[in-house]
């Protein structure tokens, strides 16, 4: 009985190992404004993506993944807590002055907080945008061991600023250095020192969010390609900027190279097969700064951009890559959306996720699992007097609900309708009528961002 039980005590201890080693590095990068036709992997034909498209051809391709919101802060809220607008506690872009975004509570549950709580080591490079300098929404408060770049989404709208944040100190810049690079070299820096760990390493750049900010051996070889746009001037914040749509071109081709660098890093390093990288934006496309979405079909085929919640405001790419777990080059129309990242990542790393959370694991449709794929009955959204909601292949979508409450939806069969033309609502009373039960049920109001005015 006492050798059964130390057996029985060593496979315990051997399958707990084996499952420990099994816990990928995470890498997951967000850009800031890409539309989901801005990879060429997704359709975009004006510029290319080679090292992105290398990254789903070893990998997994989602066409049917949605954004927390239609913009920035929102988005981040809920990919950082796992629920979606109608829960979440940022709902809306709310600002603080001088600096910062409104912040999320202190009690919130981040992935940041649970995958530390799995050993992971985790650092946050890029654009914050959930509290101000100083308040309990600061990225080290939320679970982050490290933080470098933007705690403030306005600060972030210039690429060349005077200063950029670096844990809690302000690290002055002259005014001339382009910060993209800067958070990606520290990003870099992060998996080399973390290389013998497990980490999280949570890039969400800026590029391509407002101004058209780029180094100039971007731009030179896309004025070539698009000299009708060369004697037009982009302003956002910071320097002008001559042929914006040339520019936006030369922004996406540099983050794609350092993507490159990322993965190249990697590789060199030996931690390639345990690392998943998931590449993403934060919603639709946007039209500041002369940015021209329209020309580049930023969007695919799909209605609307940044701010809209027809798809072109909310669905965005997805793609995860984990050689030997995740299959190359297979694509999935699993439905999911960034609140999905909190179980998934929870699952990945072996713990529970948050008791509250809007989201279901993604992880049996990374490994090829279909079958074991829980699905939502729907997706919800809302923001500033909008609302949306995705169910199977329908979509329902209604604008001005903060003065008339009981306004009826626009109905869309995404199935034969992507673009979200035709409203089949009078063709389709019960899917409509459930759509209303929907808005009412999957929310919460805010007191903070109200979608209905008080009576």
């Amino acid at each position: 009985m006492h050798i059964q039980a130390l057996l029985c005590l060593a496979a315990l201890f051997t399958f707990k190992v084996s499952a420990e080693e099994t816990k990928p590095n995470i890498i997951y990068i967000m850009l800031d404004d890409a539309g989901y036709g801005d990879f060429s992997c997704y359709g975009q034909t004006k510029f290319k993506t080679p090292n992105i498209d290398k990254v789903a051809a070893e990998g997994l391709k989602f066409t049917d993944h949605y954004a927390g919101s239609t913009v920035c802060a929102p988005t981040r809220c809920i990919l950082m807590t796992g629920l979606h607008s109608g829960h979440a506690y940022i709902r809306a872009n709310r600002e603080v002055r001088p600096e910062g975004q409104w912040h999320i509570p202190a009690d919130s549950i981040t992935i940041a907080e649970k995958l530390k709580e799995a050993g992971y080591t985790t650092g946050m490079f890029g654009k914050w945008g959930l509290g101000a300098p100083g308040s309990v929404g600061d990225p080290l408060e939320q679970g982050f061991d490290t933080f470098y770049g933007y705690l403030c989404q306005r600060h972030a709208h210039n690429y060349y600023p005077n200063y950029i944040r670096k844990d809690r100190e302000r690290i002055p810049l002259d005014g001339k250095t382009y910060t993209h690079d800067l958070i990606v070299e520290e990003a870099l820096e992060f998996i080399k020192a973390n290389k013998g760990k497990r980490f999280f390493c949570y890039l969400p750049v800026t590029i391509p969010h407002a101004a058209m900010h780029v180094p100039e051996r971007y731009v030179g070889p896309f004025r070539k390609q698009f000299p009708e746009f060369e004697n037009r001037i982009g302003k956002y914040s910071g320097p002008k900027v001559k042929n914006p749509v040339a520019a936006f071109a030369g922004m996406m081709t540099k983050l794609d190279e350092d993507v490159g660098r990322v993965m190249a890093l990697l590789k060199e390093l030996g931690i390639d097969e345990n690392t998943l990288v998931m590449i993403t934006s934060d919603n639709g496309a946007h039209r500041e700064g002369g940015h021209n979405p329209k020309f580049f079909k930023s969007c695919g085929k799909l209605r609307g951009i940044k701010r809209d919640l027809y798809d072109g405001g909310i669905r965005v790419p997805l793609i995860a890559r984990w050689p030997g777990r995740i299959k190359a080059g297979t694509t999935t129309d699993h439905i999911s959306a960034h609140w999905d990242v909190m179980p998934t990542f929870c699952d990945l790393a072996g713990v529970s996720a948050p008791a509250k959370t809007d989201g279901i694991s993604m992880l049996p449709s990374l490994l090829g699992q279909a079958s074991k794929q829980k699905k939502h009955d729907y997706l919800y959204w809302e923001y500033r007097g909008k609302q949306a909601i995705r169910m199977g292949k329908w979509k329902a979508v209604r604008y001005g609900v903060t003065k008339a409450p009981e306004k009826q939806f626009q109905i869309f069969n995404l199935e034969d309708d992507i673009s979200e033309k035709k409203d089949v609502a009078s063709a389709q009373p019960e899917i409509a009528a459930q759509m209303q039960k929907i808005a009412k049920s999957a929310r919460v109001e805010s007191e903070l961002f109200r979608l209905f005015k008080l009576k």
